[in-house]
């Protein structure tokens, strides 16, 4: 018997157990994303529980020590280390044409210091500004770019800082105190060498990444020039590049001023700015470990008795790191919580 053709249109076999495939309702569908979301916004407080407890005795140690401190001079290092935020909300706005909202882009720079300290080389900033960039509308050529000049810039801007105050200390600890062994100087300038060439390897092997890497150059050079032609973003982005490490740099100065450290306010944030200038290419989170090293010696280096030194560099980073690291992972999960993040 021939088939005979259908006209009309196909209805769907039903299921053979009896039951019709029921679609996803749009609250459905919103509440896993709402459950999804409240998860991400526990991730950091549950990141903030596990580093508490494997370095819980270095904030022990720090609170001892700061115990017997002159309680007003840790209150302005707590103050400089609040301002730090806000040099960095600086940076970021002066980094992008984009105009953007300055109470939300501060509270992201809180989140991301929180963030910063969990991930090495700053990375766990970066992704948090990313993504803030991105909810905000700005195309990721454009926030992937403005990463880029936020991190040189923040590099370039270290250097006349360090020559000013090079001239007003002038009994400064010997350089050769500071500067790394021969072996990391070795493979610091060894990676700086190879880096480009790595790149222009990769990118002549693997043609897909040409045009990518092209297009970020041509955004970044777009972008740069036209930033520096507008006042209302060239003055704060090289104005709060000069005033992070030098914001950073008093919280070291406070912190010894209320440990009765032996030494003028230059002396310190010289220290500050050598030791962070010698273990600057040492990938770390939040620069913790290499730089707490180098300012100890750079202190020792001064005439500093080494407890005191070492003293100094807890409770530095108990005012820049343990104490701001509970409030900025709340206004992280907030901001997660917010669809800010």
């Amino acid at each position: 018997m021939p088939l005979m053709p259908l006209d009309g249109p196909v209805t769907p076999l039903p299921r053979t157990d009896g039951r019709r495939p029921q679609p996803v309702s749009p609250a459905r569908r919103a509440l896993g994303s709402a459950t999804a979301r409240r998860v991400a916004s526990l991730l950091p407080l549950l990141a903030l529980g596990v580093w508490a407890a494997v370095d819980g005795g270095t904030v022990r140690d720090g609170a001892a020590r700061l115990a017997a401190a002159d309680p007003w001079w840790l209150l302005a290092g707590l103050v400089f280390t609040c301002l730090g935020w806000v040099a960095a909300a600086c940076v970021r706005q002066g980094a992008v044409p984009d105009r953007l909202p300055r109470g939300l882009l501060l509270a992201s720079q809180v989140a991301a210091d929180a963030a910063n300290h969990l991930l090495p080389a700053n990375l766990g900033a970066h992704a948090v500004t990313v993504r803030f960039l991105l909810r905000q509308g700005v195309p990721l050529p454009r926030a992937t770019t403005s990463i880029a000049l936020y991190s040189l810039v923040r590099a370039l801007a270290k250097t006349p800082l360090l020559l000013v105050f090079l001239l007003a200390a002038p009994t400064a600890v010997p350089p050769v105190t500071v500067l790394p062994d021969g072996r990391t100087l070795a493979l610091a300038v060894g990676g700086v060498l190879l880096l480009p060439a790595a790149a222009a390897v990769v990118l002549a092997l693997v043609r897909p990444l040409r045009r990518p890497a092209v297009d970020f150059v041509r955004t970044a050079l777009t972008d740069a020039r036209h930033l520096h032609t507008r006042p209302g973003r060239f003055l704060p982005l090289w104005g709060g590049a000069v005033a992070a490490p030098l914001l950073q740099a008093c919280v070291v100065a406070s912190v010894g001023t209320a440990l009765g450290v032996p030494l003028s306010w230059p002396q310190l944030v010289l220290a500050f700015l050598a030791a962070g200038t010698a273990a600057g290419a040492v990938p770390a989170p939040g620069g913790i470990g290499p730089v707490d090293a180098a300012l100890v010696l750079a202190l020792a280096g001064y005439g500093t008795p080494l407890a005191l030194a070492t003293a100094t560099v807890i409770g530095y980073r108990v005012l820049t790191v343990w104490l701001p690291l509970l409030p900025g992972m709340l206004v992280l999960s907030a901001l997660v919580q917010r669809k800010v993040l």
